[in-house]
């Protein structure tokens, strides 16, 4: 009997080394993208043919050639430019301005509100923007937007949002601007407004508890509000400065919506992350920024936008007329930011202008004198590393999220074909493909 169970031991111990070795040796399911030409984000460059490994929602591998594994899902992409999934740091995907936007206000339920974004997000992610930061919505919808669309239940790109602005009384997130006195009432720290450090630290307290990755404050006038201020200061250094420390404790970063210079100037030497918009900039607060590494997200369409829209009567006497005065400013503004050595993160603004249009800002970037492989990189790396997230994001390489998108010809040499985004993926799942949306669930 001895005999009989050392034998059957032997046995055991003798087959275990195959079965080992068969699992190790069974190949994982890959899928390989074949792209004529590669932008490479992290130096700026494009590369030739090369071949993209793909396991589950990571890139496993880049490497030079077309290689077809035995086995592999391949994708072609024959005559197309890859880049890595693009990245959008403003954008508001609950709202869409419209011309009966200032109306509906009295009629458009919150509940209209969500559903509508969720057809923005679906639009945005098949414009090639696999990532978004949405800074700015309406009690904290695009946190439940974001966890839904992680969730699989919503198509939608990769969301970070700071949930509601944040604003003093009167500011540009204080919705109650221009409304009668008996509809006004006194909007407080539950309601994103707050007067005084202490009030502002609350705020961005309350923030974290309800789900936010990060805060975005308005420390200056804005066009889109009904407010007569467009660009003076509304936020005093000493309240700018306890947003910042306190989100920063809580590991939020904080953008800031800033036209005028002297809000720009306060929001810089307090430490924020980035400025918005940046209109009115001066030789001052470039320096500062870029001595303080400060990004900046110019959302540069929007300011050509909104002064078309204003001259066609678009918008309230009182908006159009900030308008007209904000909008063509920028462009210049963006030339000397950029001669002046600030770095850029791609932002649009999606939301003022309609969703989906999010490429519009590549095109006059480069009008502005921005080359066109740095606007590539503003929407890959940099705004990876605005958000924060560049070691998963950004770049397409070994062990990131797996989002790649192309476009047909190179936008080196044609940066409009930017808006001709004719594959998405995003976390290995194909949404687009010549040039046609991929029914995934």
């Amino acid at each position: 009997m001895n005999l009989v169970r050392a034998a059957f031991r032997i046995a055991v111990v003798a087959c275990l080394p195959v079965a080992v070795a068969f699992s190790q040796d069974a190949p994982a399911p890959v899928t390989v993208v074949h792209c004529p030409k590669l932008f490479d984000s992290a130096a700026g460059k494009m590369l030739g043919p090369t071949t993209v490994f793909i396991s589950g929602d990571k890139f496993d591998k880049v490497e030079s050639g077309t290689q077809s594994p035995v086995g592999a899902t391949v994708i072609e992409l024959a005559g197309a430019t890859c880049l890595p999934g693009l990245i959008d740091d403003h954008v508001h995907l609950d709202d869409q301005f419209g011309k009966n936007t200032y109306a509906e206000a009295a009629h458009v339920n919150f509940a209209d509100q969500v559903l509508r974004s969720t057809l923005y997000a679906r639009r945005t992610l098949l414009a090639g923007f696999t990532t978004v930061r949405n800074v700015g919505d309406t009690n904290y919808d695009t946190v439940a937007l974001r966890n839904a669309v992680a969730a699989g239940t919503v198509i939608g790109p990769r969301i970070f949002t700071a949930g509601p602005a944040i604003s003093t009384t009167g500011g540009h997130a204080d919705h109650t601007n221009g409304l009668s006195m008996d509809l006004q009432g006194d909007p407080g720290p539950m309601q994103s407004i707050f007067n005084g450090p202490d009030e502002a630290r609350k705020v961005v307290r309350l923030h974290y508890k309800e789900g936010a990755d990060l805060i975005k404050a308005m420390p200056s006038g804005g066009v889109m509000d009904l407010g007569t201020n467009g660009s003076g200061p509304q936020m005093t250094e000493d309240e700018i400065r306890a947003i910042v420390e306190t989100a920063h404790d809580y590991g939020m970063k904080v953008a800031v919506h800033a036209h005028g210079a002297e809000a720009i100037r306060r929001s810089v030497v307090a430490g924020v992350d980035s400025v918005e918009h940046g209109t009115f900039m001066d030789d001052q607060d470039i320096r500062l920024m870029k001595e303080h590494g400060t990004f900046y997200c110019p959302t540069v369409y929007t300011g050509q936008f909104v002064a078309e829209q204003a001259k066609k009567g678009a918008y309230p006497p009182t908006v159009a007329k900030k308008a007209i005065e904000v909008g063509p400013q920028i462009m210049k503004t963006v030339t000397r930011a950029y001669q002046g050595g600030v770095k850029f993160a791609y932002g649009t603004d999606a939301g003022v202008y309609p969703h989906g249009q999010n490429w519009e800002d590549f095109i006059y970037l480069v009008k502005a004198g921005l080359p066109p492989a740095y606007t590539l990189q503003m929407a890959t790396i940099n705004a990876a590393q605005l958000l924060g997230h560049d070691d998963e994001l950004g770049t397409v390489a070994p062990g990131k999220y797996a989002d790649l998108v192309a476009v047909p010809g190179d936008p080196l040499d044609d940066i409009t074909v930017m808006s001709k985004v004719s594959f998405v993926m995003k976390a290995g799942v194909v949404y687009k493909r010549d040039g046609e949306e991929v029914l995934t669930q």
